[in-house]
């Protein structure tokens, strides 16, 4: 695991437990392992680096919603073994950013940071959240999440894209197929998919030339969800904004033409790491690790290898 035994509450007393977050040595012998957590916010090559190492792995437990950091080891793992990801930990975190970065584009607030750092008072009008138009590209856990910070600024509509579409309680969710016909009328898209190779580049050309003038795109996905260049020109043009937590490529380096494009606000995939992200994750791996010791059914169990 990634934080030591003694850090977590809850845990079963069925296991030896060894901490390991990424480090150049393993604690004990991956061979030995049947319950791997993998490092947060590792890249995919040491997140992978010891499953080659481990025969007796029965299960494969991400901290994060999204698994495509994973996905290109799957290959090395024996039949049978149970990826888990962490659906639920991050919704909270990333839901206040996505709004966080919605509020702060609408209201103008990077350029006023700037012209602190200038001693200029910029005075105007800025647009408000209210009364607009939201579509939320991506309705799982997080997408509700958004929709219920949403719900006290008084949008005028809130739309919701899904893979398949369904009806929820709060209205309908469309599917994927949908979208070129509901991007023209949203002021203001956030996105919130995981990546598959559905949705990598789905917001490409087509998809934000379909997007009305002046509208906000937000990514709180995955960087790869987005055609970086196609952004890019549309930003140029002055037509679209963009706020981003996730970039591609990623870390975005030094001299991209991302960092000095006009109309967006970027933050350095920060949407899960937040003060809520320790306590949440902890208690999900007391909960999968007790679920495991006691023969139960794991939670986010998201695919079994063959």
């Amino acid at each position: 695991m990634p934080f030591p035994a003694e850090e977590v509450p809850g845990l079963p007393d069925a296991f030896d437990y060894r901490h390991w977050d990424g480090e150049e040595e393993f604690p004990a012998d991956p061979a030995d392992c049947v319950f791997y957590v993998t490092p947060y916010m590792k890249s995919p090559e040491v997140t992978l680096r010891p499953v080659v190492h481990m025969p007796r792995l029965a299960v494969l437990q991400t901290l994060t919603a999204g698994i495509d950091h994973v996905l290109g080891g799957l290959d090395r793992l024996a039949p049978g073994v149970t990826l888990c990801n962490a659906r639920g930990v991050h919704d909270a975190s990333t839901a206040e950013l996505a709004l966080a970065l919605t509020l702060a584009s609408l209201r103008g607030l990077p350029g006023m940071v700037r012209g602190q750092d200038r001693e200029e008072w910029r005075f105007g009008f800025y647009e408000a959240l209210a009364d607009k138009v939201v579509l939320i590209v991506g309705y799982g856990a997080v997408g509700e999440a958004i929709e219920d910070r949403l719900v006290p600024f008084e949008c005028a509509r809130v739309l919701r894209v899904a893979r398949s579409g369904r009806t929820t309680v709060r209205g309908p969710v469309h599917a994927l197929a949908d979208l070129p016909d509901l991007l023209p009328g949203a002021d203001v898209v956030i996105l919130c998919t995981p990546l598959t190779e559905q949705t990598r580049g789905l917001a490409g050309a087509e998809f934000l030339a379909r997007m009305k003038d002046g509208a906000l795109l937000v990514n709180v996905a995955r960087g790869p969800v987005v055609d970086t260049g196609a952004l890019l020109a549309e930003l140029r043009e002055g037509r679209l904004r963009a706020a981003l937590d996730v970039t591609d490529p990623e870390p975005l380096p030094a001299g991209h033409p991302l960092w000095h494009a006009p109309h967006v606000l970027i933050t350095p995939h920060v949407g899960g790491s937040s003060s809520a992200f320790e306590p949440r994750a902890k208690r999900l791996l007391a909960r999968q690790l007790t679920r495991f010791a006691e023969g139960g059914t794991l939670e986010n169990a998201v695919l079994i290898t063959e």
